[in-house]
């Protein structure tokens, strides 16, 4: 049997309405917690009034205290309750400082972000102490007097347009090992980029004949001989093969053949040479390699277009398609529903082993989500009103995926907003002239950032040392993983710091990377110069550039520890594979043939990592 409180036969329906949707109001509250304590003030309201309603009804005046009481009880229910402030940022709120809805925590974690960034590094004091140098030395031998004019080199490059740039630089240098001459590179046309342009198409062809003239011959076909274009015998060069490796095991077969071709031409030429074969890398990577004027002319009106944005902004590298996502093996937080798409795909590839996700991710080996390198930003003290370029294919999740990012960087572009269809249709069906748009933005960007260590990320932080040193900022992932798993447990300014001390050797600065550490495409020390005059007119020690909270006595100290903890590119790139720890290879439309292993080069393409 239920009991009714005194006198509620006789409130008017208005006034039960009034006072019942006062508490009704309340569903739409994001935490429970909050939701149940506003209810219970409600009822206790309700309650009050039932019980004193008819005593109130005998004393006129403190009829009138009640009402205006009620009147305040009401207004206090209804109204939104003030956020949760964090109490160490609430002084700067009360000064003036500005907040979006990303500012607050939440009642259990005093994690958030504030809207301004602080400082800012858009440019390294210490780049004009350096320059990028590749001419050839006095004793390196010209083409006219080393090539020997029966020998002709093909190669077949592989994986996407970066992967291919690796391919066609290194094969010019082994052209030159070979006394070769070289004629000009194919591109992959089959594989899952299905790319049908040529070299002409994508790169400047007589350019790069005529720039390189006097290291290698080079000639835009082979010639006929006796009517007929000579056919060339198909091989492939081993995994990481050094100059020897070439003379040994290439040379005869060039020499009793005078034709050959080298296929699925990636990585195959080792790492570490000698300066000159080092620097004859950087002169083909750096200046031989041009793109055309078409793509050259839409990739500058997307970086003027980006300037008439902002005086200064980031691009981003974004890996996170599902193909690449699934060929990782990490787990990205989107529970049975991304287990099973991402499974499914990765099923394509028959040789891979069950994967680990947990110990991917202490290994540094996943790429960052979309928010994780969003906060990483944010961090580093880029603020809310930065603009941002995005060079990125389809993004596993889509919208959803990015929301956090654009929560944190509301200003996002990409080639599809800053051009017209018009405009992008000449290259909109063919990916590696996609590619080169967001190449050249993102190498003309005031700062370059990425969510993973694949083929354009090194390529992109290799160009930029080579050209001034601009800010790049690679993601010390394995740090990183275990920061942004207890960020909720932190304050902004905890997680801000250790972010900063992670990142210091990751962003691009000079010397960051000992000579001959990591591939040479990312860090080309051989061609990297010192300005030694203008350093000294600055004093025997220039300050060094640092993030901002980091005192310069903690640079080195911070520099060896993330150094180590990092996953070391000299033992990942020299394997038997040829492949970094954090590469990710790639098999022809994604089918495995049976019976081989991945040293016999199942997976010999870098293609996720592109």
């Amino acid at each position: 049997m239920s009991w009714d409180p005194p006198f509620t036969h006789s409130l008017s329906p208005a006034f039960q309405k009034l006072v019942f949707n006062s508490t009704l109001s309340f569903s739409t509250m994001k935490k429970k917690k909050r939701e149940t304590k506003r209810r219970n003030n409600a009822a206790a309201v309700l309650r009050w009034i039932l019980f004193t309603r008819h005593y109130l009804l005998q004393f006129p005046l403190l009829s009138a205290i009640f009402a205006f009481l009620l009147f305040f009880a009401a207004f206090s229910v209804i109204s939104p309750l003030p956020p949760i402030i964090n109490q160490h940022r609430s002084s700067q709120l009360k000064n003036g400082a500005k907040a979006d809805e990303s500012t607050f925590s939440t009642e259990t974690s005093p994690f958030r972000v504030p809207r301004s960034g602080g400082r800012r590094l858009w440019n390294s004091m210490q780049s004009k102490f350096y320059y990028g140098c590749s001419n050839a030395s006095d004793s390196f031998q010209t083409a006219d007097l080393k090539t020997n004019r029966n020998r002709y080199l093909l190669i077949a490059t592989s994986g996407g347009l970066n992967q291919q740039r690796t391919g066609i630089t290194d094969g010019v240098v082994a052209a030159y090992i070979l006394n070769a001459t070289l004629v000009v590179p194919k591109l992959d046309q089959k594989s899952f980029w299905n790319d049908s342009s040529d070299f002409a198409e994508i790169f400047d062809v007589d350019w790069f004949i005529s720039f390189l003239s006097k290291d290698v011959t080079i000639i835009k076909q082979l010639p006929a001989k006796g009517g007929k274009v000579l056919t060339p015998y198909r091989t492939r060069a081993p995994r990481k093969c050094t100059p020897i490796c070439y003379l040994t095991k290439v040379l005869p077969v060039l020499n009793k053949k005078h034709v050959v071709q080298l296929g699925k031409f990636d990585y195959r030429l080792s790492n570490r040479l000698s300066p000159d074969l080092q620097k004859l890398r950087c002169r083909v990577n750096y200046h031989a390699l041009k793109f055309t004027d078409s793509i050259l002319e839409i990739g500058k009106k997307l970086v003027q277009r980006m300037r008439m944005k902002s005086e200064h902004f980031i691009a981003l590298h974004l890996r996170f398609e599902p193909d690449m996502l699934a060929f990782s093996g990490c787990y990205f937080g989107g529970g049975g529903k991304e287990r099973m798409e991402l499974g499914k795909i990765r099923r394509r590839w028959k040789s891979l082993h069950a994967s680990n996700p947990d110990k991917e991710r202490r290994q540094g080996k996943c790429p960052l989500t979309p928010e994780e390198v969003g906060l990483m930003l944010r961090a580093l003290g880029f603020g809310s009103d930065v603009h941002l370029y995005v060079a990125s294919g389809e993004v596993y999740g889509g919208e959803a995926t990015l929301a956090p990012l654009k929560a944190l960087f509301p200003n996002i572009h990409s080639k599809e907003t800053l051009a017209s269809k018009r405009e992008l249709a000449p290259f909109s069906s063919y990916s590696s002239r996609m590619a080169a748009l967001d190449f050249i933005v993102c190498d003309e960007s005031d700062v370059f950032s990425t969510n993973n260590n694949g083929n354009m990320a090194k390529i992109i932080a290799g160009r930029r040392r080579y050209f001034g040193h601009k800010p790049t900022i690679r993601p010390n992932v394995k740090k990183l993983y275990k920061l942004f798993t207890s960020r909720h447990n932190k304050t902004w300014e905890e997680f801000m710091s250790k972010v900063r001390s992670h990142q210091i050797g990751f962003m691009g600065e000079p010397n960051e990377l000992k000579p001959g550490r990591g591939e040479f495409h990312e860090n080309p020390s051989s061609c990297l110069c010192e300005d030694s005059v203008a350093k000294a007119a600055t004093g025997p020690n220039p300050t060094p550039q640092t993030l901002p909270h980091e005192g310069h006595k903690n640079v080195k100290e911070n520099i060896k520890r993330n150094e180590a903890s990092e996953v070391t590119d000299e033992h990942s790139i020299e394997n038997e594979h040829g492949q970094g720890a954090t590469d990710m290879d790639y098999l022809d439309k994604g089918n495995a043939v049976h019976g081989k292993s991945l040293a016999g080069e199942m997976l010999s393409e870098e293609f996720f990592s592109d």
